[in-house]
């Protein structure tokens, strides 16, 4: 049986709770609850096993804060023996607009904490990433405060979209492989 690691990039804590920096646990939390998954807590992340069309899926939201989820996804991996190229990382992207999601197969951490930690962690950066779009309206010295903040009313349709979108994203990930995928929704735009 295939297994696969998807990890959705946040921080833990009601205050981070569907903020832009959090939509990688908004994915993830969408996706088990379509798969009839629960997350219980355990070693550096909430995790969740989710088997589907004969795929495992184990899904992880690191507890360890952004800054540090490389930790929590060296350890699932290791200790679920998945393959680098079999996980799949969602994350928030400044540089992407907010209707855009891109999928990658390798890619830089392009300035992102959570990535540059899970970089460090393996000391690589060819590793799969759902890199979804938060756009970037925000006055200069304000981007922790534009991350860290909600969806506004007018962009919650366009949110509700690209998650549902994610969700298909992982299922073709695991069933049809990156390559196809990637064909499939990098040229996509939520509007």
């Amino acid at each position: 049986m295939n297994k696969f690691l998807i990890v959705g990039l946040g921080n833990i804590g009601n205050e981070y709770k569907h903020t832009r920096h959090n939509i990688g646990f908004d994915v993830i939390d969408a996706f088990v609850i379509k798969h009839g998954g629960f997350f219980k807590l355990d070693k550096l992340a909430e995790v969740a096993e989710v088997k589907w069309k004969g795929r495992i899926f184990i899904c992880i939201k690191p507890t360890t804060y952004m800054n540090l989820s490389g930790k929590a996804f060296r350890y699932w991996m290791e200790k679920e023996k998945v393959e680098l190229e079999n996980t799949l990382t969602i994350v928030d992207d400044l540089a992407l607009p907010i209707e855009k999601i891109r999928l990658r197969a390798i890619g830089s951490d392009a300035g992102h904490n959570g990535l540059r930690d899970i970089q460090f962690m393996l000391q690589t950066d060819k590793y799969p990433k759902l890199r979804i779009g938060i756009g970037n309206q925000f006055p200069k010295g304000m981007q922790a405060e534009f991350v860290l903040s909600k969806w506004l009313p007018t962009e919650q349709p366009i949110i509700n979209k690209k998650i549902e979108k994610s969700i298909e994203i992982i299922e073709n990930f695991a069933t049809i492989g990156i390559e196809r995928t990637m064909t499939l929704v990098n040229n996509l735009s939520f509007t």
